[in-house]
């Protein structure tokens, strides 16, 4: 297996991967924020960095410290005191700084549903609650799709923090909708990242007794 880099490993989708991939004997680096506690990631085994996602000169830095060719899974989100957000402009310099590498045979991004072409979709609510967020990852999306690196989208549901069910469904609707447990949504990226036939793919990411279908404004 080759390294796998994850980015926004300090919590949530993935601190869960971080545990599944260095269970499984990969090596794995987790770039995070100083201010990040780590103590949970310091327990998978992962090698922890610390990287600011909005430098595009830290990001940079962290790939050229891994030798050879690599992977990379990306989970981040957020915004920053100064308003700008990791969602799009931290998932850009990720996707940037992999393409000038030419290293990178693998990477895969987590986004949420209502990206893209799903976002036709979304309820007032929906909009209200979380829409810039979700537009600014659609823009890390369409980046990603303008480059040549072979890359997955999944667009994971409402989350939830709670053990694995094991009933995480990838589908392909615009109109799908519904819940998912974190370390589902790890699960099956950690699968995706060993499937070809998920590159040039993105996907909803959902619990399969949780879908909510048809979900219009």
């Amino acid at each position: 297996m080759r390294p796998l880099l994850i980015f926004g490993a300090s919590r949530g989708v993935g601190l869960e991967l971080a545990r599944l991939e260095c269970a499984a004997g990969r090596y794995v680096v987790a770039p995070v924020r100083r201010q990040s506690d780590v103590t949970a990631l310091a327990d998978t085994g992962a090698i922890v960095e610390h990287c600011d996602a909005l430098s595009p000169t830290d990001v940079a830095g962290v790939m050229s410290r891994i030798s050879g060719d690599f992977e990379i899974v990306s989970t981040l989100g957020g915004q920053a005191r100064d308003g700008r957000r990791a969602d799009d402009e931290g998932n850009i310099n990720v996707i940037d700084a992999a393409v000038a590498t030419g290293r990178v045979r693998r990477l895969l991004l987590v986004t949420s549903i209502g990206c893209g072409e799903m976002a036709p979709f979304r309820s007032a609510r929906a909009i209200a609650a979380f829409g810039a967020a979700v537009d600014a990852k659609t823009r890390a999306e369409e980046r990603l799709r303008a480059t040549t690196l072979d890359w997955t989208i999944l667009r994971p549901g409402g989350l939830v923090s709670e053990p694995a069910t094991g009933r995480g469904l990838l589908l392909q609707g615009a109109d799908v909708h519904g819940f998912i447990h974190r370390a589902d949504v790890a699960q099956l990226a950690s699968r995706a990242l060993r499937d070809p036939d998920t590159i040039g793919h993105a996907y909803a990411a959902v619990d399969a007794q949780r879908i909510i279908p048809h979900q219009y404004p």
